[in-house]
Parts: structure tokens; C-alpha cells; sequence
């Protein structure tokens, strides 16, 4: 949708009818991926691709038959790679695409999903592509601290609100399968998630083993993952094949360049993992001043009391101190690189969400928690 929301919100705004396919799953070689949409708008335009020409041609015709009908439908294109060519997925890969109509009247959040990503706040569409007909087409728009909308039942808005702000904190979009009621074990509906938001970023500084498996770990929650050290010796993409993108800059300057280029925001985390004074006192003196999400510092604990002393030579107030998460990670015993950023991944986690660290088993209360952030 983000790539279409410009032309969809003009045809929106101005009252017309628009019929919209969207690929909510794909397979093997499939061109497109889970949300890219194709509009065909009241005058017959087309806008956006959903698989980069193989079925234009068919979702176009869908879209306008829906629009007629106002009956979403969901498709499914893909052949065996032999006789791709002649049915026209050339790649020979599966997408199941979504053909709804848009209008003021079925999508009446739109305007505010718009603003939303004009202003960079993430929102989750969800959107029932499979189900009883009279859910099928249901929407419900969620933000980290707000819904709108309906799926038909309130408990199945507040289960499915709950695993769609989890998916938009990681930027994943994709298909959720739940009861009617929203148990988590039931597959009567197929709930297409639509997280518009860039990935949040981690950024790990320091270049040592324990790096590369934090960055492993970030990659695999849905972060966007940067390592930044000022040794080329050991910055390198080879020794760090999960990060998204390695760099080669003294830590603070980096940080500083990104705040002031608007990449840093208060769904970043900051990994410091340097462990030396020259580098991470100058970082830290950065970080902690920033409205991120997560500022943690590696080192035993007297590293830490001599960390902190340095930090208040160089200005920092208490309370900004005390933002840091310093041992890094949460108490698990870990002594492995792998072990240890597991417990720096909860640690983030529960700061995410709100959660006290100790076992599910020795506490009451729900298991989700609500975002703050």
C-alpha cells in the first residue's frame, strides 16, 4: 500500500471507488512480495504492480469486477516452473493476491493511515482475506497505543491488536491464522497484516565476536541491523554476514551523523559492546542524550562504575545515566556470545513491551502487554 498511497488517497479524498489487489502470501520464486498492491483506479488507470507484469493483466480484471460487485476476492496465481511461460507467471513461483474496493465508505480509517505514515508513525492494517463471508473484507487498523475499525468481535480485535503490534514493532508483514474468537490455535480466519513502517534499527557497536551474534539475533527479531567500528581490520562484512550493513566510522561520529540524517528514532536500539573508554564513553555521551528505545553497554560491573564515573565528568545529568542498561542483558546465566545476546534480545524485548523478566510460571497477570512507545 505505501507504494500506491499517494494516488490511492487522491481517488479516497475525492470520493471514487477504487479497486485495490494486494499479494498477502507468497512461494518460491514469486516476484512481488506480501504487500505490494496494484490500484485500478475510476477511470480505468492502473497503478502499482503486484508481480511485476506476469498477472496484471488478470488482477486488473478482478479489480474491476469487484468494484461492480463491491465482493472481495481472494486469488491464487502460480504454476510449475515447466509450463510457467505459457499461463503467464514467468517465474514460476505461488502469491495469493487480495482484490478488494476502496472507498470512503469500506476503508473509512484511510485518511488516518495516510497521516500516519506522512508523519512516520508506524500503523498496522489487518485486513480478514479468508473466513465466513460476512468477516471477509472486515478491517482493523492498529496503532502502538490505539485501534480503530472492526473485525466483527471485540475479543478478536483486542487477540489480533495484540500480534499485530507485535509484528509491526518488528516491520513484518504477513498472514495471521486465528479462530473466530481469535484463539491463536484456530485457523478459521486468514488475517493479512499490512505493517506500514521501516524495519526499527538496531545498531551494534564493536566489532567482536559477541557482536556478530547479537547482530544475528537482531536480524532474526526483525531489525534492521548496523555494526559500526573504526578498525577496517575487523569491520567486515564477511565477519558479519547478518547485518544488514557494516561501517567503518568512530562510533560517535556515526551516531551523531545518523540522528542528524532523521535514521535514529525512539524504536532504536544501541548496542555498545566496545567495552574501551575511548570509544564507548564518547558514544555513550551521545546515546543517552537520544530518545531511543534501548541504550545498553557491555563490561563487568567495576567497567561499569568506572563508565558511569566518566560519563558524569563529561556532563551527563543522573536520570540520563540511568537510562543505561549496564551489564547489558538480563540475567541468564549466559556465557556464550550466542547465550549472552539472547539476553540482550529479552532484555530489549521486555523493555519493548513492558515485561518484569522473571518466569511466566512465578507471576499472574496477562501474558501481552499493551506498547507504551
Amino acid at each position: 500500500m505505501r507504494e500506491v498511497l499517494d494516488d490511492l488517497m487522491g481517488w479516497w479524498q475525492a470520493g471514487e471507488t477504487v479497486g485495490m489487489g494486494t499479494v498477502v502470501a507468497t512461494w518460491r520464486s514469486a516476484p512481488r512480495p506480501a504487500g505490494a498492491s496494484m490500484l485500478v483506479g475510476p477511470d480505468g488507470t492502473a497503478v502499482g504492480s503486484v508481480s511485476g507484469g506476469c498477472v496484471e493483466g488478470a488482477v486488473y480484471e478482478e479489480a474491476k469486477k469487484v468494484v461492480d460487485t463491491g465482493v472481495p476476492a481472494l486469488e491464487r496465481y502460480g504454476v510449475s516452473d515447466d509450463d510457467a511461460f505459457a499461463v503467464g507467471l514467468t517465474c514460476g513461483g505461488i502469491l495469493d493476491v487480495f482484490v478488494e474496493s476502496v472507498s470512503r465508505e469500506s476503508f473509512p480509517e484511510l485518511g488516518q493511515v495516510g497521516d500516519s505514515v506522512r508523519r512516520h508513525e508506524p500503523v498496522a492494517v489487518v485486513t480478514c482475506v479468508a473466513g465466513p463471508d460476512e468477516r471477509v473484507g472486515r478491517r482493523l487498523v492498529v496503532w502502538p497505543d490505539r485501534a480503530s475499525g472492526t473485525l466483527g468481535l471485540q475479543r478478536l480485535d483486542d487477540s489480533v491488536s495484540a500480534d499485530a503490534r507485535g509484528m509491526l514493532a518488528a516491520g513484518r508483514t504477513g498472514i495471521l491464522h486465528v479462530g473466530h474468537d481469535g484463539e491463536r490455535r484456530g485457523d478459521d480466519l486468514s488475517l493479512f497484516v499490512n505493517a506500514l513502517a521501516p524495519a526499527p534499527r538496531m545498531v551494534v557497536f564493536g566489532a567482536i565476536d559477541f557482536a556478530a551474534a547479537v547482530a544475528r539475533v537482531g536480524a532474526f527479531l526483525g531489525y534492521r541491523v548496523t555494526v559500526c567500528d573504526a578498525r577496517p581490520i575487523f569491520a567486515t562484512p564477511k565477519r558479519f554476514p547478518e547485518a544488514h550493513e557494516v561501517v567503518v566510522e568512530w562510533p560517535h561520529r556515526y551516531l551523531q551523523a545518523e540522528v542528524d540524517a532523521g535514521r535514529i528514532d525512539e524504536r532504536t536500539a544501541l548496542c555498545v559492546l566496545t567495552h574501551d573508554p575511548k570509544f564507548d564513553v564518547p558514544l555513550l555521551e551521545v546515546a543517552l542524550r537520544l530518545p531511543v528505545a534501548y541504550v545498553g553497554a557491555m563490561g563487568s560491573r567495576r567497567t561499569h562504575g568506572e563508565r558511569e564515573e566518566r560519563l558524569r565528568e563529561a556532563g551527563l545529568a543522573e536520570g540520563a545515566i540511568a537510562r543505561l542498561s549496564s551489564p547489558i542483558g538480563l540475567d541468564l546465566g549466559a556465557r556464550t556470545p550466542e547465550e549472552t545476546a539472547v539476553s540482550i534480545a529479552a532484555e530489549i524485548i521486555a523493555g519493548r513491551w513492558g515485561g518484569s523478566g522473571e518466569r511466566l510460571a512465578s507471576i499472574d497477570g496477562p501474558i501481552h502487554r499493551t506498547a507504551e512507545r
